[in-house]
């Protein structure tokens, strides 16, 4: 399979990427010294770049993203949100509508976000966060009707918080109650491949249960 990973210098898009090579397929990782995600003109032409190599996209992987807060509702700064705008929702929408046409045509694709439970339920001091994170389901839930009919789904995956090996010997005293390893994700994102795309396309998957 040809899986393109976005985000994917940081631990969870290197446990990722790792994940998919290790069991035989072709990972295209994208940072930001690759592409400006922002710049919908240069995702357009890295999904043609690929198509032109690979002749075929089976899997987006979208981690992009990035956190912002406050002490209180009234504390909360608005240049959090134009920061998190950014990260969370134009980079996304710059991906998935230039690696929609490909993923139509796949025979079993995957587009796939790391959503919260945040945008479940917000907290006073979570209101920029979370509200984007809600965006960015309901973006995914769009594209993931676009692709009703097809091989291919969107599905968004919902975590507490996100752990790797490196938070762990920063904070070897912390327990990180509730978050989830960045090799169980890899692993649980590996594993739609294992269920039809009909029966996860639009589905939110709780990591934390």
């Amino acid at each position: 399979m040809i899986i393109v990973v976005t985000g994917a210098g940081g631990p969870t898009g290197e446990a990722v990427s790792g994940y998919f090579r290790k069991n035989g397929h072709t990972v295209i990782g994208v940072g930001k010294q690759h592409v400006d995600l922002l710049d919908r003109a240069a995702v357009q032409a890295l999904a043609d770049s690929v198509e032109g190599e690979h002749g075929r996209v089976d899997g987006v992987v979208h981690l992009v993203g990035g956190w912002r807060g406050s002490s209180s509702f009234a504390e909360t700064s608005l240049d959090d949100w134009d920061l998190l705008h950014d990260l969370l929702i134009r980079t996304l929408q710059n991906v998935s509508l230039a690696f929609e046409p490909l993923l139509r045509r796949s025979d079993d694709g995957r587009f796939v976000i790391v959503s919260a439970k945040a945008a479940e339920r917000p907290s006073a001091g979570g209101a920029v966060y979370a509200a984007a994170k809600a965006a960015a389901e309901a973006w995914t839930l769009a594209l993931a009707d676009s692709l009703r009919g097809t091989h291919s789904a969107a599905a968004i995956l919902v975590v507490k918080a996100l752990v790797n090996d490196a938070m762990r010997a920063a904070s070897p005293d912390a327990k990180f109650s509730g978050f989830t390893d960045v090799n169980d994700l890899a692993a649980a994102i590996g594993g739609l491949y294992d269920r039809p795309a009909a029966e996860i396309n639009g589905t939110r998957l709780d990591l934390t249960s």
